[in-house]
């Protein structure tokens, strides 16, 4: 049975879109893999685009409310900005709740060529912190019970 993870914002445009592309992308074939947010406000162009020039398509994603989810079981909630952290709502079952902050990039109106390098630096944070998550779970794998 694969593992379920949700990735959790305010927006659920640009940082929850971005982790719940690279999780699929890195290991989609061990985790059911979705993202929400707390004030939901579309997918975020630039999000679409900083993930496309790393070969990620998420341009059929769609900006979603955590209420969605209420009711479905999750191993894994993980919160991507401060906010989404303190209004996270409780999952039925055993839930890992993890927190990775991240600044938002869709809240940025600088000029357009630092507004891309912007979403280019989160999306390479969240590659990193998706790399440490997968470490950590093979290693439970490894070390959990026969």
């Amino acid at each position: 049975m694969k593992a379920r993870v949700l990735f959790l914002c305010t927006g659920n445009s640009a940082r929850s879109q971005m982790a719940e592309g690279w999780l699929r992308h890195l290991a989609g074939d061990r985790f059911e893999v979705f993202s929400a947010g707390t004030h939901p406000v579309g997918l975020n162009s630039g999000s679409v685009e900083a993930m496309a020039e790393v070969g990620i398509d998420i341009a059929g994603h769609r900006s979603k409310h955590v209420s969605e989810f209420l009711t479905q079981p999750f191993d894994y909630v993980i919160t991507v900005c401060d906010r989404a952290k303190e209004s996270c709502p409780t999952w039925p079952g055993p839930t890992h709740l993890l927190h990775w902050s991240f600044d938002d990039p869709a809240a940025v109106t600088d000029s357009d060529e630092a507004h891309r390098q912007l979403f280019r630096r989160v999306r390479d944070e969240i590659l990193g912190q998706i790399k440490g998550f997968l470490a950590q779970e093979a290693k439970s794998l490894v070390s959990g019970p026969c």
